[in-house]
């Protein structure tokens, strides 16, 4: 492990980062599998994940780091490119740091986060190593103290890109026997955990993303899965596998039917500009039927 903090750090070229303009979907590759992250590139996801954490046993570390560097610096970013680091207290974030910051990742995903002290520490990192606006994905729910830390999200930084959560950390650290009930839903603790992520990312008027589904072969259970937290508000989701990502992506693009709607209450407010309340279709409309219609247009613009 010593050796693994002897990289030193890159300086970043000054190239800027852009925004993703949507993060439907997340797909998680393991850092040190570099064919998966080239093919990764092809599988219609927004975003990889390249992971250095969990997928990566301690001992190839160090060449996960490599490889996820040079892939980095051979991959366009037509697909937004980030790197989950290891947790910042765990003695191995900053190798993580050195390594990649000089290829220029679209952004780095925080393991472990404890709200507005994790986003500042991490920033400072990077800003060290030479990279101005890279952006960050909190995972915000992994450790008990990181509940009660969530509203701190809103106003953390310009970096803030999302913010997201997990259901298999936390239930690890307090000693649960699990996060689910048998048919595969949350049990009351991760319900709550979920529920203040999603309002979390809306106070910080950033994406909620919803976690991973587990059961990578149960594509049928993903779909409800995904179209529930649709419903529900979060507007993209980590997938685990290429054979999710399609599901996913269908599940967090609005229908045609949607878009129609949502420029029909439009259209109603442009018209009659002093109301407050409009019938259409039949049904009462008013100002956040209105908001919520401008939001599903400005994901599809």
């Amino acid at each position: 492990m010593a050796a693994s903090t002897c990289i030193e750090p890159q300086v970043s070229v000054a190239v800027p980062v852009v925004r993703p303009s949507r993060l439907r979907s997340l797909m998680f590759v393991p850092g040190d599998r570099p064919e998966r992250m080239r093919k990764a590139l092809n599988s219609g996801a927004d975003a990889l994940i390249l992971d250095l954490e969990d997928s990566v046993a301690l001992s190839a570390k160090e060449g996960a780091r490599a490889e996820v560097a040079a892939f980095l610096a051979e991959a366009g970013r037509d697909v937004a490119l980030f790197v989950r680091i290891n947790p910042l207290d765990g003695g191995l974030a900053d190798a993580d740091l050195n390594a990649v910051m000089g290829a220029r990742p679209t952004g780095v995903v925080l393991p472990k986060a404890e709200g507005a002290a994790s986003m500042a520490d991490l920033d400072r990192r990077m800003r060290e190593r030479g990279d101005e606006d890279g952006l960050i994905l909190p995972i915000a729910t992994e450790t008990p103290r990181a509940i009660f830390h969530l509203g701190e999200y809103a106003g953390s930084g310009a970096r803030l890109i999302g913010v997201t959560w997990g259901a298999e950390d936390l239930p690890a650290a307090i000693g649960a026997l699990s996060a689910r009930h048998e048919d595969g839903s949350y049990t009351p603790p991760y319900e709550i955990a979920r529920s203040l992520t999603l309002f979390a990312a809306a106070a910080a008027e950033v994406a909620p993303i919803e976690t991973v589904y587990p059961a990578i072969r149960d594509l049928d259970g993903l779909a409800v899965y995904a179209a529930r937290g649709a419903r529900d508000g979060f507007l993209g989701m980590m997938a685990l596998h290429p054979d999710q990502v399609p599901v996913i992506n269908a599940a967090f693009t609005p229908s045609d039917a949607a878009i129609a709607h949502a420029r029909a209450v439009v259209a109603a407010f442009q018209d009659n500009p002093g109301a407050g309340v409009l019938v259409l279709d039949g049904k009462m409309i008013d100002g956040p039927h209105l908001k919520r219609a401008q939001a599903l247009l400005a994901r599809t613009a």
